[in-house]
């Protein structure tokens, strides 16, 4: 996964969380670390760290494995994921949180491009609930 390894290293940026009509209902701050470790069972790592305007933190980690298809997995207490190149510049990356209703069939769907050159990143969540788009969620960020 070419395109995966140069997302490698710190980013820095914003998420912006949108409701089915386009109305902000969050932003916060956004710190992600993503390394491929050696000498690990997992061979990708990412810690997420989101910081509020209020001063509320919240730390995730999200260790993966490569599934032999060309594709990263990720199974952790919060969240069961898969994600795999596009082209040169976009991933993909669909999942379910396991603390969602059981009662709400609820899956997203992430786009991830990287810049050409490599510093800077878009990102895109959709959030479906029983196939229907309730929330965005769009990040922007850069290199650190």
């Amino acid at each position: 996964m070419p395109l995966l390894a140069r997302h490698e290293g710190e980013w820095e940026g914003v998420y912006t969380h949108v409701d089915a009509t386009g109305t902000v209902i969050d932003q916060h701050r956004s710190h992600l670390t993503c390394r491929f470790p050696t000498g690990s069972e997992d061979d990708y790592h990412q810690v997420n760290r989101y910081t509020w305007p209020d001063g509320r933190v919240e730390v995730h980690e999200f260790p993966g494995r490569y599934d032999g298809f060309g594709r990263m997995t990720f199974d952790t207490e919060r969240m069961r994921g898969v994600t795999w190149g596009l082209d040169e510049n976009a991933s993909y990356l669909t999942w379910t949180y396991k603390s969602a209703d059981p009662g709400v069939d609820q899956r997203l769907f992430e786009l991830i491009v990287l810049s050409p050159d490599g510093r800077h990143r878009s990102r895109v969540w959709q959030w479906l609930e029983h196939g229907v788009c309730v929330r965005r969620t769009l990040i922007n960020e850069t290199k650190a």
